[in-house]
């Protein structure tokens, strides 16, 4: 791992593992995932990815459309268009790669409506896509010879050298060493742990955005966070799981604690509407009915349909109790995704020279305020290529000089970092940053996490595990309000 690498990856979602196999056998490779390797945001997406494959029922203008209109034409256009109109070869590509993705009685990859959509253009592997991707991308990886792959590795520490970087790796066992690379490209996901409830995996805590905000990279629109309207409601835990948005696009009511449809009362789209239109409904029909509880019905549905088409939500939430075939599912709004991050241009280029951002965890404009259902899968594989297609063409005008001597490992230790900060981010977060903000709240909360990160940054704690979550958590959350407090300023 002490070796020199031509390109570092962190992250291993469908951004960094499609990106990685973007590198022909001549370019070494360095994969780096915080956790195992099936362990990511891509893998637990379930409904499918848009595209538009069938231009004489759809066309790109429609998709380019609806995407604008979900993401309140504060989208970057031109990064729209190349996601749209690119997109649908890297799906072909990846079914190639063996993506069994869901077939029609014609043999063509079935498409379904999702919220936001004016067409059918979402493909799917049943209510799994984003495994089945992200399962078919880690066995075509794991037979290149170029790419090293390192699971339960922890990025601690990024430096910037003339000519690449310097990465802290720490490993499984404990041990630490510093690898160097001349490009690297962040793929590192989302930020969904600085909220109480999220259905993002347990390694979403915003590390890759702040390392690249520690080098200096623009960071943009971090505030502009997406809560999905209908996660499951479990009782207990932090982690969401989620009820695709595909459910209501084959049907599914909404209803209130009285078991009433609502939706309509609030948008004409009714269940269909955008995510966040929808989850805004359920909270003003919350204050509205003095109740959280909330449901899916798609009981009026054959049983033998919606057990097919939703098998893993099916036999999810059998193991809490519930028959969606029967039941009512309960949901309400959590953290989902994050349309902010690192600011990239359109070949995924951050503001620090060599440093390239795909995936959640950039900014690309594509999804504007707000994003589009199946746009997201779409945007980590079209710019990760992009990424990759970058570096390559730089590699072939631009000589990789040798890094260099550097130390081999660090000193990693310090003080036991105290109990607590990570519960009290996430709560500040909640309280004034949800679906209904509170600006009057975002003044002391965003003092209460200065103070936590400032602690986290000066304190001389260990560097491990914890410790750098933790202080992601801070960074990402006064990243995030100050934000706030800038455009409340502003108004």
């Amino acid at each position: 791992m002490n070796r020199e690498y031509d390109v570092l990856i962190v992250g291993t979602g469908a951004a960094g593992l499609y990106g990685a196999l973007q590198f022909p056998e001549n370019v070494s490779v360095l994969l780096i995932s915080k956790r195992e390797l099936p362990l990511s945001n891509s893998s637990l997406a379930q409904g499918g990815v848009a595209a538009v494959l069938d231009t004489i029922n759809d066309d790109y203008q429609l998709h380019i459309q609806d995407t604008l209109t979900a993401g309140k034409n504060k989208n970057n256009l031109a990064a729209v268009e190349v996601l749209v109109i690119e997109g649908p070869s890297d799906v072909l590509k990846i079914k190639e790669l063996g993506v069994d993705f869901d077939l029609d009685a014609s043999g063509e990859m079935q498409k379904t409506l999702e919220a936001g959509h004016s067409r059918h253009r979402i493909v799917h592997h049943k209510d799994s896509t984003g495994k089945a991707i992200t399962d078919t991308l880690i066995e075509a990886v794991s037979r290149r010879a170029n790419v090293d792959i390192y699971e339960n590795t922890l990025l601690y520490s990024l430096e910037k050298t003339e000519d690449g970087f310097l990465a802290g790796l720490l490993t499984e066992d404990g041990k630490s060493c510093i690898t160097a690379a001349h490009y690297c490209i962040m793929a590192s996901g989302g930020i969904g742990r600085v909220y109480q409830y999220t259905t993002n995996s347990a390694i979403a805590t915003g590390d890759g955005i702040t390392f690249a905000h520690m080098l200096g990279a623009r960071i943009r629109h971090l505030s502009w966070i997406q809560f999905h309207p209908t996660a499951f409601a479990a009782e207990n835990d932090r982690e969401r799981f989620l009820i695709s948005e595909a459910v209501r696009g084959e049907g599914a009511y909404l209803l209130n604690c009285k078991g009433e449809r609502f939706a309509h009362k609030y948008d004409e789209r009714g269940e269909l509407a955008p995510r966040d239109v929808v989850s805004n409904a359920i909270m003003l029909e919350s204050i509205a009915t003095n109740s959280e509880k909330f449901y899916l019905d798609i009981t009026h549905k054959e049983p033998d349909f919606v057990a097919e088409r939703f098998p893993m939500i099916y036999h999810k939430c059998l193991e809490e109790g519930i028959d969606i075939t029967k039941d009512w599912i309960p949901v309400f709004p959590c953290q989902h995704y994050l349309m902010g991050g690192i600011d990239v241009d359109l070949s995924a280029r951050t503001t620090v020279d060599r440093l390239y951002a795909a995936g959640e965890c950039s900014h690309t404009g594509v999804h504007g305020a707000n994003r589009l259902a199946s746009n997201s899968l779409l945007e980590a594989l079209v710019f990760s290529r992009r990424a990759a297609n970058d570096i390559l063409e730089r590699m072939k005008t631009e000589e990789n000089k040798p890094l260099g001597e550097h130390p081999v490992s660090a000193d990693l230790s310090g003080k036991q970092l105290p109990h607590g900060y990570r519960t009290e981010i996430r709560r500040l977060m909640q309280d004034c940053h949800f679906v209904i903000k509170k600006p009057e709240a975002v003044p002391g909360n965003l003092e209460k996490a200065r103070e936590i990160l400032k602690d986290l940054t000066e304190g001389g704690y260990e560097i491990n595990r914890d410790f750098i979550e933790a202080r992601s958590l801070a960074a990402v959350a006064v990243i995030v309000l100050e934000e706030v407090m800038n455009e409340n300023d502003a108004e």
